[in-house]
C-alpha cells in the first residue's frame, strides 16, 4: 500500500465510483473531466494505493430474505490478549455477521448481524456465546433502516 496525496480530481474519481461503480471508463472520465486513459491510470493508483479496496453490488437483505438486522453489543469476558485472539479467530466463521466495530465506552465490540428472523438470530446467539466467554452480550434490534449507505462524506471541492 502506497501513500498518496488525494487531489480534487482523484476525490471526484471516488465519488462517482461511490455512487455508481459499473461506470464505464469514458462515462467516470467525463463526469471527472478527464480523458480517458489519465481517468484509469488514476482508478488504478487509487487501487493500487489500497483507497479503492474493492468494487462490489449492494444488496437489499430483505429482498433476499435476511429480514432481522441485529446489533449485538459484547463485553469481553477479559481483555487479554488471549481473549481477543480467540474473538479474531472466531468471528469470521459466523456469515450473519457483516460489521464488526472495536468500541470505547462500557461495551468492547459492537457487531453488525444480519438474520433471515428470530429464529435465526437466535441460533447465532446461542452458538456465539456458547463458544465465546463474555462478561455481557446485548442485542438491539434494528424496527426500520433510515438511511443505509456506503458513500464516504468526501470533499469533491477542495484537495
Amino acid at each position: 500500500m502506497t501513500d498518496i496525496t488525494l487531489d480534487r480530481i482523484d476525490r471526484k474519481i471516488l465519488f462517482e465510483l461511490m455512487q455508481d461503480s459499473t461506470l464505464p471508463v469514458a462515462q467516470l472520465a467525463e463526469k471527472v473531466g478527464l480523458s480517458q486513459t489519465p481517468c484509469w491510470k488514476r482508478v488504478q493508483k487509487l487501487e493500487a494505493a489500497g483507497i479503492i479496496t474493492g468494487r462490489v453490488a449492494l444488496v437489499d437483505p430483505a429482498r433476499i430474505g435476511l429480514g432481522l438486522t441485529v446489533f449485538v453489543e459484547i463485553e469481553a469476558a477479559d481483555h487479554s490478549n488471549s481473549w481477543r485472539n480467540a474473538f479474531a479467530a472466531l468471528v469470521p466463521e459466523y456469515t450473519e455477521i457483516v460489521e464488526i466495530h472495536r468500541m470505547a465506552g462500557d461495551v468492547d465490540y459492537l457487531l453488525k448481524v444480519i438474520v433471515p428472523d428470530m429464529d435465526a438470530f437466535d441460533a447465532f446467539y446461542l452458538d456465539l456465546t456458547t463458544r465465546l466467554p463474555c462478561r455481557n452480550v446485548t442485542s438491539k434490534f434494528s424496527m426500520e433502516r433510515i438511511k443505509d449507505t456506503t458513500r464516504l462524506p468526501i470533499d469533491t471541492v477542495t484537495a
